[in-house]
């Protein structure tokens, strides 16, 4: 016991030992406890780039859709391909052949409906 506390009046000594415990408390203030923290701007960072990633994905997603609005716009047959494949609908004189595609995503029902 008698050489733990000549130990710690040896460190109570040292004249910059205060200096010392007052610059490690505001690191580690500065670093990881405060609000604006080291620590939270890193996070913060890292949820800046999901969410720029999710930015660019809704982009070129909006993008291939006003591309195909256009299309929809100009070419008459466009529409008629879309409802055909997606919608199953045909001409009065015509018969439709569902062939399964286990791959193929409708938006709209069940993938196996027909039409009538």
């Amino acid at each position: 016991m008698k050489k733990v506390k000549d130990i710690f009046l040896r460190i109570a000594h040292i004249k910059a030992l205060k200096y010392i415990v007052v610059t490690l408390l505001a690191v580690v203030l500065v670093g990881f406890v405060d609000e604006d923290s080291i620590w939270h701007h890193i996070k913060n960072k890292q949820y800046i780039n999901e969410l720029q990633e999710e930015i660019d994905h809704y982009t070129e997603l909006n993008r291939k859709n006003k591309e195909q609005i256009d299309m929809l716009n100009r070419d008459p047959k466009a529409i008629q391909k879309i409802a055909r494949e997606r919608y199953f609908m045909k001409a009065d004189d015509e018969d439709i052949f569902v062939l399964s595609d286990d791959n193929q995503d409708f938006s709209l029902g069940k993938a196996d409906e027909t039409a009538e």
